[in-house]
C-alpha cells in the first residue's frame, strides 16, 4: 500500500492540469482580481452589506494567496501550488453561489460581478499550467 506522500503526489498530479496559461500570468491575474474585488463595492455602488464585506474579504484572500504561493509571482512561497489550486476551485464555486447563499441576488451589480468573476476564476484555474517544467539534464 502506498504511503500518504505517494497518494498525495498522484492526487496533486491529477489536479494540476497543463493548461495554456502560464503561472506568471495566473499570478498577475490574481493580483488584479484581488484589487478589483476590494474596489468593486465602491466602483459599482453595492448597497448590500454582505456583498460589500464578502467582496473585500475575497479580495484580501486572493491577494494573500497570490503572495504566499510558491511560484513566479509569489512573495513568501509558503503555500504549495496544489493547495492554491484547490482553494482556487473552491473560491470559484463560492463566488458563483454567494449571491444566493447570502441573499444579495436581488441586487444586480454584485450578483453579476460575483457570478461572472466566479466563472472567469474557474476558467483561468482550469486553463493554468500549474506543473513545473521538468528538467532533462
Amino acid at each position: 500500500m502506498p504511503d500518504a506522500a505517494a497518494r498525495h503526489g498522484r492526487y496533486g498530479d491529477r489536479m494540476l492540469r497543463d493548461g495554456p496559461i502560464p503561472r506568471t500570468i495566473h499570478g498577475m491575474i490574481e493580483y488584479a482580481a484581488g484589487v478589483l474585488f476590494i474596489a468593486a463595492p465602491f466602483l459599482f455602488g453595492y448597497d448590500d452589506g454582505y456583498a460589500v464585506g464578502i467582496s473585500i474579504a475575497v479580495g484580501v484572500l486572493i491577494l494573500v494567496m497570490a503572495a504566499a504561493t510558491v511560484g513566479p509571482t509569489g512573495l513568501i512561497h509558503s503555500i504549495p501550488v496544489t493547495v492554491h489550486a484547490a482553494v482556487d476551485y473552491a473560491l470559484a464555486v463560492f463566488l458563483i453561489a454567494s449571491p444566493f447563499i447570502f441573499r444579495f441576488n436581488d441586487e444586480g451589480a454584485p450578483t453579476a460581478f460575483f457570478i461572472v468573476l466566479g466563472v472567469v476564476h474557474l476558467l483561468v484555474t482550469i486553463g493554468t499550467k500549474f506543473k513545473e517544467p521538468t528538467s532533462t539534464t
